[in-house]
């Protein structure tokens, strides 16, 4: 009799047959099977939270197969993905396949390779219901906020509007700290840099002043211009000689191998990838790639992770390979095991890494897209700097002497050990050279450089910073990053301009009204407790239903207090790329008790209208609107 092993996807199907011939057949179940309805909340509230789930279409189409081969098969191993969303799918599948329950095992990796597969077969487990009851309270939490709150939004603001538990925070993240440059003043400072040149080579260095009469100089120390000149006059002419030079090693070491919020954060900043796109293209490393003889292959491990755990399987591949490529001295005293400090991190998991280091990027760049050669060579130069030996430094202050008066330092740093900098480095380690000088030794001056600074406002998040933010406070979790950030940009309440985050004037109102009748829902602490309560869930200390009834009690009265208090907005107008033919200013679409119109967005300076054309927009107002009502239908209220 055949053995079945049930996947998610047609591509983890492709690779894992390649490990497994013979008795066995992989077949894909195409990710989800069942959830929540789409029409209507879904969740029977008043029976325990009782969910109520439907087969999605696609499912309904392959599951007459996988129940044929299910009921013919001597063992049936569940293979979905190893986290709690994927325990979840394997849960979904037994529900509806129906099988005997004692040929039904679970099995989970790391990585697809024919040796973490035929350790999982070795090492079955049944379904964890502790890890399904967590997947199973978010699912229905996101429900609860989402279905309860969005069709109030629709009535008071305007239909396809959406709020979400993580989403929300997220928004208010943006929202407050556009509040904040608003509110920003900034303050005029300046500093004094010398141009000072050593004697007898005519070599050329920058120095800054730190201290003047005795007093040191902080950031905002000198205020204005006239303050400045005064002190730069006061320092011309005078003897500038070393007073003190201090020599010290520094050693760094590398950055552990990526999570999926470092991954998300570094592959922005490094390679400009949106965290959708570098999630899309992690999928694919992790299910397999075609590189030609060698067939299907999984190029890196698991990639929604919050942990930093590495098997020593890898750790020791990644030693002989550094001791071949570099040599030994490349190679710390033992091998690197790095603690995982994110909140609520699920420790049996692993870091990303690539599933070998011998499949080095150059060798296999011919079998892959220019992007995921992109994404795959960074995971790979990271993982392999993670295990190398400390970077060396040498650095140097050097103290000057400007008569009495004036004290100028600079620094200087240079590489005396390269170690993991040789795989995987940033500009921050560049060297810093300055000349070989000595105690008492005269300087030449041969110019000071006074500069004009001001304070600058807290930066706008970009993705790297928000997915940063998100991890610290632990809201979320690594699969719920990228498409929070998806959803709050397709909805128009951001918008990203030069990869940063703008707060638009609908993200502003709905932020607003959230944070005003529903506080805790946008509370940074509240709903990074709920995360660490589904935790609790997923060890089995918690039961979901408990979890739920302590949220909805309070919710449900925060709700119908909302429902009364809060007020009916006039239509927030909606901008377009289309000019004002009177002064020249973008026009938006307001609506009005005629329906929707083009205005001048200058209104009420410039008061020009014109009519919504179809052919700029599509459709007409009233199509269009029909359409968005369609779309967004609030969902039957039922508890079916």
């Amino acid at each position: 009799m055949s053995k079945l092993v049930i996947v998610e996807s047609p591509t983890k199907e492709k690779t894992i047959s390649r490990f497994l011939q013979g008795d066995y057949i992989v077949k894909s179940s195409y990710g989800h099977v069942r959830d929540l309805p789409v029409n209507g909340l879904g969740v029977k509230i008043e029976k325990n939270f009782e969910p109520f789930y439907v087969t999605l279409p696609k499912a309904k189409k392959i599951l007459p197969s996988l129940k044929k081969i299910s009921a013919e098969a001597e063992k049936i191993y569940l293979a979905t993905d190893y986290d709690r969303e994927g325990e979840a799918i394997a849960w979904h599948l037994i529900e509806l396949l129906k099988p005997d329950k004692e040929k039904v095992k679970r099995i989970t990796f790391h990585e697809i390779t024919e040796k973490a597969i035929l350790e999982a077969l070795e090492n079955p487990r049944s379904i964890d219901l502790n890890l399904v009851n967590a997947q199973q309270a978010r699912r229905i939490l996101d429900r609860l906020v989402g279905y309860k709150i969005s069709p109030l939004l629709w009535r008071k603001v305007k239909s396809g509007l959406s709020a979400g538990r993580v989403q929300s925070v997220a928004l208010r993240l943006i929202c407050d700290r556009e509040e904040e440059i608003d509110k920003f003043r900034p303050e005029e400072y300046w500093t004094i840099a010398a141009e000072l040149r050593k004697i007898e080579t005519e070599e050329n260095f920058l120095a800054e002043l730190i201290e003047y009469e005795n007093e040191k100089l902080e950031k905002l120390s000198i205020r204005d211009q006239k303050e400045t000149e005064k002190i730069v006059h006061s320092l011309e002419g005078l003897t500038y000689a070393v007073k003190k030079i201090v020599f010290k090693e520094k050693k760094k070491a590398p950055a552990p191998p990526f999570t999926t919020a470092t991954l998300q954060q570094e592959s922005a900043r490094k390679i400009f990838f949106s965290s959708n796109k570098t999630m899309f293209l992690a999928q694919q490393l992790y299910e397999g790639v075609e590189l030609g003889e060698e067939g299907m292959v999984g190029l890196i491990t698991y990639h929604r992770t919050d942990s930093f755990q590495v098997a020593e399987s890898a750790r020791n591949e990644a030693r002989k390979y550094i001791s071949e490529k570099y040599g030994t001295n490349f190679l710390p005293s033992k091998p690197r095991i790095y603690k995982t400090k994110v909140k609520g991190a699920q420790e049996a998991h692993e870091a990303i890494r690539p599933t070998s280091l011998y499949r080095q990027p150059e060798e296999i760049k011919k079998y892959l897209t220019p992007e995921q050669v992109k994404l795959y060579t960074l995971i790979w130069q990271r993982f392999l700097a993670s295990q190398m030996a400390e970077a060396i430094f040498d650095t140097l202050a050097i103290d000057i002497t400007a008569g009495n008066i004036g004290l100028f330092r600079a620094n200087g740093q240079k590489i005396k050990f390269p170690g993991f900098l040789s795989a995987y480095g940033g500009d921050e380690e560049k060297e810093k050279p300055l000349p070989q000088l000595k105690e008492g030794e005269n300087l030449r001056l041969l110019k000071l450089i006074p500069e004009q600074h001001f304070t600058e406002p807290p930066a706008r998040y970009n993705e790297a910073s928000l997915i940063k933010t998100l991890e610290k406070y632990g809201i979320g979790r690594p699969s719920t990053y990228a498409p929070t950030i998806s959803t709050i940009t397709e909805r128009k309440y951001v918008e990203l301009k030069e990869r940063k985050f703008y707060s638009t004037e609908l993200g502003k109102t709905i932020n607003e009204l959230i944070k005003k009748h529903f506080p805790t829902i946008v509370d940074i602490n509240f709903t990074a407790e709920m995360e660490k309560e589904l935790d609790e869930i997923a060890k089995g200390k918690i039961t979901w239903t408990k979890v739920l009834d302590n949220f909805y009690i309070p919710f449900s009265q925060t709700l119908s207090l909302a429902e009364k208090e809060m007020v009916r907005l006039r239509p927030i107008p909606q901008p377009t790329e289309e000019k004002c033919e009177k002064c020249g200013r973008m026009m938006v679409i307001r609506t009005g008790s005629r329906g929707s119109f083009l205005a001048c967005s200058g209104f009420p300076k410039c008061r020009n209208t014109m009519p919504l054309r179809p052919c700029l927009y599509g459709r007409s107002s009233d199509e269009e609107r029909q359409v968005a009502d369609e779309a967004t239908k609030p969902p039957n209220q039922s508890n079916k």
